[in-house]
């Protein structure tokens, strides 16, 4: 679970990277000065190491898409993007699994 620490520190780089300002050790003590937090004196440094190099607002796009979402063939460059056939297998499979869901009781057990 984690920290107010650590939350805090998660917040800081938040509004760094929506304010597209360079993520540093420094400008999170500013935002955690500013907003009368105080942190173990590692965590802004540990955040700023973590994020460096990495694309943050790619990341928080992408969260839950997991190594499976790589691309599965098509444009070698489309980076996400299925084939038009495995996509449109997929809507089928959806409108099929939903059709069975509509017969179910949802009754609880009160008319039972």
């Amino acid at each position: 679970m984690a920290t107010d620490d650590e939350l805090a520190c998660v917040y800081s780089a938040l509004i760094l990277q929506d304010d597209e300002v360079t993520i540093t050790s420094e400008k999170i003590n500013t935002i955690l000065k500013a907003a009368n937090m105080t942190v173990e004196p590692y965590w802004p440094g540990l955040f700023t190491k973590a994020l460096e190099g990495m694309d943050l607002k790619q990341l928080i796009t992408n969260v839950g898409s997991g190594v499976g979402a790589a691309p599965t063939g098509g444009d070698p460059g489309a980076k996400g993007t299925a084939p038009a056939k495995a996509t449109k297998e997929v809507k089928k499979e959806e409108k099929h699994e939903e059709s069975e869901e509509e017969n179910v009781c949802m009754c609880f057990g009160m008319f039972d």
